[in-house]
């Protein structure tokens, strides 16, 4: 992550208010669309890049658990820690072992299947469908 005018300065101004204009198009798209499923899309992360013609390409993983932090709406709270449908849990879990992020560790059952039952969770809300996991 750097500052919208650190990226001006590498990319161009013209190419930077480009990006972010899509960004932003994306996200509100995105965010009245799930809130419209009953969750709350507090961040998210768009990767861009260019193709061999220039033009802006969106680029990696876009609006899934892992890079963004979906809330439902049912239990939202300002000024709480909030509910999520995302990796917080994981990274929670990982706090409380106080994890230095360095060494490899095996994750408990319990850690795996609730954070694999909290995106499924979120995809069905936002599909409508179950996930095919086999």
């Amino acid at each position: 992550n750097i500052h919208p005018d650190k990226c001006a300065e590498i990319i161009g101004e013209e190419r930077a208010h480009e990006m972010a204009r899509v960004a932003q198009e994306l996200y509100s798209k995105a965010a009245e669309y799930a809130l419209g499923k009953g969750i709350i899309i507090a961040d998210t992360k768009f990767e861009f890049g260019v193709d061999k013609q220039g033009n802006l390409m969106l680029i990696d993983e876009v609006l899934t658990p892992d890079s963004s932090r979906f809330w439902p709406t049912a239990s939202y709270k300002v000024g709480r820690t909030q509910e999520s449908y995302d990796k917080q849990y994981l990274r929670d879990y990982l706090t409380s072992i106080d994890f230095d992020m360095q060494t490899p560790i095996d994750l408990p059952p319990t850690v795996l299947d609730n954070t694999l039952k909290k995106y499924i969770e979120a995809y069905v809300k936002l599909t409508g469908n179950r996930p095919d996991l086999s």
